[in-house]
């Protein structure tokens, strides 16, 4: 497993379902995300709890040109990652696992995948959407700016379990994985 790698790109929108832009560096607060993008929030806000373990999400550069591959015309932040990654294993990454960028931000990553309720633009397009499977978050343990170039390394593996994630979430993955699995084998899904 490559356990280190760099930034190819940061990316930041303003609000929800909507593709990020490349920027020149992003700045990320403690126990609060990307300032000034949408999926930002504190922890402690019982409003966003619901989504508050995702926030900062990467993705690797690998999985774009996977979908490059299949013809369509993406770029970094077309999957509405905050960070596109080259070299490093994003998907090898237990939850718990502790993760440096740049100088001082540390990451933990709190959820692998999401469940996609409402189907995005490149899900129309292709018929499916890789962010759900291999986009990966993180809850902000300490903050710092971050910039394309900047290097990326594990701190501390994790075990399996990340506290700031709700069981609900990973409930939720749980159910998708098991349908997903059904379907492949044939099986009535639920």
């Amino acid at each position: 497993m490559q356990s280190t790698g760099t930034v190819r790109s940061v990316n930041v929108a303003p609000k929800k379902g909507q593709s990020k832009s490349p920027a020149s560096r992003i700045n990320i607060k403690e126990n609060w995300g990307v300032v000034g993008d949408a999926h930002a929030g504190m922890l402690e806000d019982s409003r966003h709890r619901s989504w508050a373990h995702r926030q900062v999400s990467l993705l690797a550069w690998a999985s774009i040109c996977k979908a490059r591959e299949a013809g369509l015309d993406v770029k970094e932040g077309d999957f509405a990652e905050n960070i596109t990654t080259e070299g490093i294993d994003l998907l090898a990454l237990p939850l718990g696992t502790i993760v440096g960028i740049g100088p001082s931000v540390q990451l933990e990553l709190s959820q692998i995948g999401k469940v996609c309720h409402t189907k995005c633009a490149i899900y129309h397009l292709m018929g499916d959407c890789i962010f759900p499977r291999e986009g990966i978050f993180f809850v902000a343990r300490h903050g710092g700016e971050v910039k394309p170039g900047d290097g990326i390394t594990v701190i501390e593996m994790g075990n399996g379990t990340c506290s700031a994630t709700p069981q609900a979430a990973l409930d939720e993955l749980a159910e998708r994985d098991a349908q997903e699995c059904a379907k492949a084998e044939g099986a009535p899904t639920l």
